[in-house]
């Protein structure tokens, strides 16, 4: 009997041990420190670079577990930026990013595949100008730790994928203008002190 009680008061023991591993935690997105680039040929002669600036978001993350991490994001349409006022306007017309009708873009992870010791695929649900197409995103860990300045805990990753501006829409000026945007992402995120 007594032998019973200490194998089962074992495996209870083992049970709380499981339950207290680290679960995941909870960061949010720095946008200062924070980068998302969209690259599309125009004409042929260069690569145009736009950058989503000021995006929001959080991450679950799991070091111990990544696949079981999740992250939101999402930017206002106002903020994609081509470094130029006539050219920014153009890009939050209707003809391209209809910031008017459709404010916000979001993405939404649904999976997430680890590939290396610090490499994975993300795989999210992106919605722009009304759209939700899948994407797939190239993810490095770079690293977690604390920050030296803000002394809050930090993780840092970059990413990229692909997406087709005609999937959502945006048919202005086809095939003139590149179809395909090169996605450039590098991401801090950082806990509340």
């Amino acid at each position: 009997m007594k032998k019973q009680l200490l194998t089962a008061a074992l495996i209870l023991a083992g049970f709380s041990g499981a339950n207290m591993a680290q679960a995941a935690e909870t960061y949010t997105v720095d946008a200062s420190h924070t980068n998302i680039l969209l690259r599309v040929s125009h004409l042929g002669f260069s690569t145009m670079v736009l950058e989503a600036l000021q995006p929001q978001g959080t991450l679950q993350f799991d070091e111990d577990h990544p696949e079981k991490s999740k992250i939101n994001i999402s930017l206002k349409s106002a903020n994609i930026d081509g470094d130029d006022d006539k050219f920014n306007a153009h890009l939050h017309s209707a003809d391209f990013f209809n910031a008017e009708n459709y404010p916000e873009i979001t993405f939404n992870s649904t999976k997430i595949k680890v590939t290396g010791e610090n490499t994975g695929i993300v795989t999210g649900d992106l919605t722009m100008l009304g759209q939700t197409r899948p994407v797939d995103l190239n993810v490095t860990f770079n690293k977690g730790g604390v920050n030296a300045f803000s002394q809050a805990k930090t993780v840092g990753f970059t990413a990229s994928g692909t997406l087709k501006r005609s999937d959502f829409g945006i048919n202005y000026a086809l095939p003139a203008v590149g179809d395909e945007v090169t996605l450039d992402i590098n991401l801090e995120a950082a806990q509340a002190k």
